[in-house]
């Protein structure tokens, strides 16, 4: 065991302790994918990221480094917080991208670019796995699940894209956040919801004007059925189905977390070809862990 730069970043807000935490281990050469999972799991927090070099062929690509990104009891090859979390790490702990304004991490999905937005990192939203609409047995089964009736929900799609959600749209903001889920139903389902706030598509710089979506996700937790406070994943995934869908501008802010007390902000802009998804983060913890 080795003493390794450590980081804990709270993503998707500009107010520390008001977004999703995140571990970062900078340096996380060496470490066994026991290791990495054993220290992932005693954080208790959603997420924990390892940095490493990038492999030959990521370098050769143009990765800046590499991560490795678990939650309990599991590795998964992408997730949208961890990556804008990890990059803010790097880069304050003295990463230097190989482009300037251009940081391209490497990760199970392979290659994903981010992008500096002003005060903000950006990710590109990789490409759905599966995508189309949901089996009608699925969609009676969340609704069931989140206790409204089934004419509630107007749209819904698969948002895999690593994470394997499932998106549903209901009819107004206020009904996402008085959802009380009955995890009996919804129990071994990633169900991510959206719902409209306000005019969709009336953009502006503040949040209280400018929020256009209301979101939340539910997922498998250690003691059945979790939420997660601000998902980059999920959202990346919805910007990908509902603006293709023309559900939703092609430049929007989605709140998250609002049921948890926090004040997650996840901003969204399409450019060309390229959803890219982005947020502030704040590091709250800096120092070393005994790994």
């Amino acid at each position: 065991m080795q003493q390794r730069p450590f980081q804990q970043v709270d993503v998707f807000t500009a107010q520390a302790y008001c977004g999703n935490p995140l571990a970062v281990v900078l340096d996380g050469t060496g470490l066994s994918t026991e290791a990495m999972q054993e220290f992932t799991n005693w954080t208790n927090l959603s997420e924990a990221t390892f940095l490493l070099p990038p492999t030959p062929e990521g370098r050769a690509a143009g990765a800046d480094y590499r991560v490795r990104i678990f939650c309990p009891g599991r590795e998964l090859p992408f997730a949208g917080h961890p990556t804008l979390g990890s990059c803010h790490a790097w880069l304050r702990a003295g990463g230097k991208p190989q482009v300037a304004g251009k940081v391209v991490q490497e990760c199970g999905v392979g290659l994903v670019p981010l992008r500096q937005d002003g005060g903000r990192l950006a990710f590109a939203a990789p490409p759905l796995i599966k995508s189309g609409p949901l089996v009608e047995d699925d969609v009676a089964l969340i609704a069931r699940g989140l206790g409204v009736d089934r004419s509630d929900i107007l749209h819904h799609a698969w948002c895999d894209n690593g994470p394997n959600w499932r998106g549903v749209m209901l009819r107004s903001a206020e009904q996402v956040l008085a959802l009380k889920p009955d995890a009996s139903i919804l129990g071994r389902l990633d169900v991510g919801v959206v719902g409209p706030r306000g005019k969709v598509g009336v953009i502006g710089s503040t949040d209280a004007e400018g929020i256009a979506f209301e979101v939340r996700a539910f997922f498998p937790g250690n003691n059945g059925l979790a939420e997660d406070p601000v998902t980059g994943s999920l959202n990346a995934a919805l910007a990908q189905w509902l603006i293709g869908a023309g559900l939703a501008p092609t430049q929007y802010v989605a709140a998250q977390g609002t049921c948890l007390g926090r004040a997650g902000r996840v901003y969204v802009q399409q450019d060309g070809d390229t959803i890219w998804v982005g947020g502030s983060s704040v590091t709250c913890v800096s120092g070393e862990v005994l790994l």
